[in-house]
């Protein structure tokens, strides 16, 4: 669990009344280190300012049997790879890129923190079977064309619901060519697709990363059961996609969308005929996607050969450490001295500007510009808060090589750089070692494992505090069907999870859950007006932000649902975007597709998460109407619901609202939430 989604969950584990977890379970302090100035100090300024918070998770994990990895141990995903996941695990995450444990060769799937709670519970995890998606790829990557590349390119062939419902299973003779990290980064940003998760088959060079990382007793158990760790002979995938590695072209994917799919060849053009910035303002390099030690040495192989023509960055440049492993070993090695010496500022181990905690300073709010990282998702406004910052996805060579020459213009693998001395050089392709030849130097110690007895740790919550609130349990349903419900609000377009609950500024009320409510739904765009966090109250006629309506709604005991379109909730995990509006009195969100974790997430808080049998019926959704779902009399698997929509002129229509809901799932609905029900079951 990262620290941002742990906060709630060991909320609702301590809610749940149990004595302490089932199953190792672990916390990680990732996502509330802002970025500022460089890591030692940003570290030290976020220890002070979250005190009250790692205090609680350090805790609580030690009163529960939870492991605590401190502030500036690094990246969850990133953590995981190092020191958890392995071969033929399976493994679940409060994150959704928790799938980069599929490079090696793991069955690793984010999950929202309800879904933690029942595992760290010992209740049994279910998830709908899964489709298998195969992407063969033969040949062998070489010269600028990195793992990263792969991913884009099936990011653009399958878009960002193509893999939804299914699982991604890379096969054939091009994988033995990419290095175990280079593996996991594909994985990583299969989430971008939808996929419930991605893997590897084992290989060579998952023996060689267990090697390195001091786990050669599980490297040898899987070499003996190898044949249990690879593709069946014959197996049959339920869309097959073939990529040639030789034939590749390096990528890079956006902008405000990670499946926009263009060769680097391209990019300058189509930038320029798009009307996007071309000068790149910042390059960022690192997350939890690119930042190992292979992904360091290879950006910083084009940056000694830029300082050595006397060249450094034009654009600004960041690099983030994947962990405090990796952190000390590129510092040993010289790696960070070098992209230093380029014009790099080395961020604190942690997410940083990849998940908006970024104090970004050299543009104002609303200014064109064009960024360009090595992250795993690039929506409107997700790194800076700037909805006009156009933000594109590509690998650590491309973003630094980008850096240097200031442009989307710059091909690397065909234009030229001009030194200070006017001569015209190109950069070489990059070079990096996948592993350091020497040992990782851990870096300084930053875990703390869970007493053996616990019972004695004391877990405070202070009532006053702004920061974290104990939780109180949803109403149960009525028993009734839902009538005359307002609609808050019809989202018109892409809404992922940082539409519905924002990150970067918020993070910081993640476990205070009346408090982030007030972001709810504020990056959604109003079908009505175009606007965001503009809706009419019904009650008033006066337009309002989305969490004062929904506020209202529940003050005058008006229960409320949200209309939405494709892919309702994809992007992060983060359960704040279920809780929020079922503590702000919403019954229902009405869709015409979900993202698997949302839409699970929904479930979970007692929420109805329906889509319309006929997606056009979305257009007969009118801002003032009246809403009325019944049939929740005989709420049963696989039978539609009925929604009545009353609009204001008199008239009004009936449509179908199919649902997923299983047996359990409906009696989570019923007792008003899955906690509930856990409680009820006790």
């Amino acid at each position: 669990m990262q620290d941002a989604t742990a906060q709630m969950a060991m909320l609702q584990f301590i809610s749940s009344g149990l004595p302490k977890v089932a199953v190792p379970s672990t916390i990680h302090c990732d996502h509330l280190i802002e970025a500022q100035t460089g890591g030692a100090e940003d570290l030290q300024r976020a220890k002070e300012i979250n005190h009250e918070v790692y205090n609680f998770l350090a805790t609580a994990g030690a009163k529960y049997g939870v492991g605590f990895w401190k502030p500036g141990s690094g990246i969850i995903h990133q953590i995981i790879l190092e020191n958890y996941a392995y071969p033929g695990v399976m493994l679940i995450g409060t994150d959704s890129h928790t799938p980069n444990g599929g490079g090696l060769g793991a069955i690793c799937i984010g999950v929202g923190g309800a879904d933690a709670v029942d595992v760290m519970a010992g209740i049994p995890w279910e998830l709908k079977c899964p489709k298998v998606i195969g992407v063969k790829l033969t040949g062998s990557l070489s010269g600028w064309t990195s793992p990263k590349d792969v991913i884009l390119k099936v990011a653009g062939i399958l878009t960002v619901k193509g893999g939804t419902g299914a699982i991604v299973e890379y096969h054939g003779p091009g994988v033995d060519s990419i290095s175990c990290t280079g593996m996991a980064t594909i994985c990583n940003m299969g989430a971008e697709i939808g996929a419930t998760t991605s893997v590897f088959p084992y290989n060579h060079r998952m023996k060689t990363y267990l090697d390195k990382t001091g786990r050669a007793e599980i490297s040898q158990l899987a070499d003996e059961y190898k044949d249990c760790l690879v593709p069946d002979p014959g197996c049959h995938y339920d869309q097959q996609i073939e990529i040639n590695l030789s034939e590749l072209e390096p990528h890079i994917n956006g902008p405000f969308t990670p499946d926009l799919a263009h060769p680097v060849s391209d990019i300058g053009a189509v930038a320029e005929k798009s009307g996007w910035p071309l000068e790149v303002k910042v390059g960022l390099i690192g997350s939890c996607t690119n930042s190992s030690y292979e992904d360091m040495g290879r950006a910083a192989s084009l940056a000694k050969q830029a300082l050595d023509r006397g060249l450094k960055c034009k654009a600004q440049f960041t690099v983030t450490p994947g962990s405090e492993q990796i952190r000390a070993t590129i510092e040993r090695d010289g790696y960070a001295k070098v992209l230093r010496d380029v014009g790099g500022v080395v961020l604190a181990n942690a997410c940083g500007p990849c998940i908006g905690q970024w104090d970004r300073k050299d543009v104002k709010k609303g200014e064109k510009n064009t960024i360009v990282t090595s992250f795993n998702r690039n929506f409107t406004a997700r790194n800076d808060a700037n909805p006009a910052t156009h933000a594109f996805v590509t690998s650590p060579e491309i973003v630094t090589a980008l850096a240097i020459a200031g442009t989307l213009k710059f091909n690397p693998e065909k234009d030229y750089l001009t030194a200070p001395n006017g001569e015209k050089f190109k950069l070489v392709p990059p070079t990096g070692d996948e592993l350091p030849s020497r040992d990782f130097d851990p870096g300084q110690d930053t875990y703390q494992h869970p007493p053996a007895d616990g019972s004695g740790v004391a877990v405070d919550v202070n009532p006053a505090s702004n920061r974290l609130q104990l939780l109180e349990p949803f109403d149960k349903w009525s028993g009734k069907d839902l009538e005359d419900m307002a609609i808050l609000i019809k989202v018109k377009g892409k809404c992922t999870t940082d539409h519905i609950s924002a990150a970067g500024p918020w993070l910081k009320f993640r476990g205070h859950l009346d408090n982030i409510s007030n972001n709810l739904l504020i990056g959604a765009v109003n079908y009505e007006n175009n606007a965001v966090n503009k809706v009419k109250n019904v009650l008033t006629s006066e337009y309002g932000g989305v969490p004062d309506v929904a506020r209202h709604y529940k003050a005058n005991g008006l229960s409320w649902v949200v209309v939405g379109d494709e892919n309702y909730g994809e992007g992060s995990s983060r359960e704040h975007a279920a809780l929020e509006p079922r503590h702000l009195g919403g019954r229902a969100i009405i869709v015409k597709s979900f993202a698997r974790i949302h839409e699970t997430n929904l479930k979970k808080q007692g929420l109805l998460p329906l889509t319309f049998a006929d997606p056009d019926d979305y257009d007969k959704i009118r801002p003032d109407d009246k809403i009325s779902i019944r049939g929740l009399s005989s709420f049963a698997p696989g039978k539609p619901l009925t929604a009545v929509i009353k609009h204001g002129d008199g008239s009004q229509d009936t449509v179908q609202l199919n649902h997923s809901f299983n047996e359990t799932q409906i009696e989570w609905f019923q007792a008003g939430s899955a906690l509930n029900r856990m409680k009820e079951l006790q």
